[in-house]
């Protein structure tokens, strides 16, 4: 079973990250288990030249795993060109959780909250940009005239509150 999974877009800088952390944290207080995702549209790579991964991976493996009695890191390489399916991928390695956030996969058909600072853009990317329907609310600065509910960007509690009653309840 794929668990639900929210996405926080909106133009670089606005403070996705920062938003991501705090839900993550109250979700966390809440007591549900929660996977983050991030998207990056350029390619990167978390192996560092000349340590043991990285001499692996780039001796062919296909799949190589860090493990430790803390974590476990693993990179895949992909045998497409394509990035594969957010769904795809969640149900892949993330069916142990109650709840996916994502950073970004702002061209995705899951349900997004957007982060708005007036000082970053004047326009909604899910309103004004382009109409994207699975917007589900804003976190913003100022207030806003949309058809979603709006939170002050440093509301997390009522935004934990609106994702727990739309896709935990």
């Amino acid at each position: 079973m794929i668990p639900p999974i929210v996405s926080i877009v909106a133009n670089s800088g606005t403070g996705k990250t920062t938003l991501l952390e705090k839900l993550i944290a109250e979700m966390k207080r809440r007591g549900y288990k929660v996977a983050a995702i991030k998207h990056d549209a350029h390619r990167f790579d978390i192996d560092h030249e000349g340590k043991d991964s990285w001499r692996l991976t780039r001796a062919g493996a296909d799949t190589m795993l860090i493990m430790s009695t803390e974590r476990l890191a693993m990179v895949k390489q992909h045998t497409t060109a394509e990035e594969p399916g957010l769904a795809e991928s969640v149900s892949s390695y993330c069916s142990d959780v109650d709840i996916v956030l994502t950073e970004g996969f702002k061209k995705s058909t899951m349900p997004k909250i957007e982060v708005h600072r007036r000082k970053h853009s004047e326009k909604l990317l899910c309103r004004d940009v382009e109409y994207d329907p699975t917007l589900i609310a804003v976190a913003a600065d100022s207030p806003l005239e949309v058809d979603v509910p709006v939170f002050d960007i440093d509301n997390v509690q009522g935004l934990c509150d609106l994702i727990v009653e739309r896709y935990l309840s």
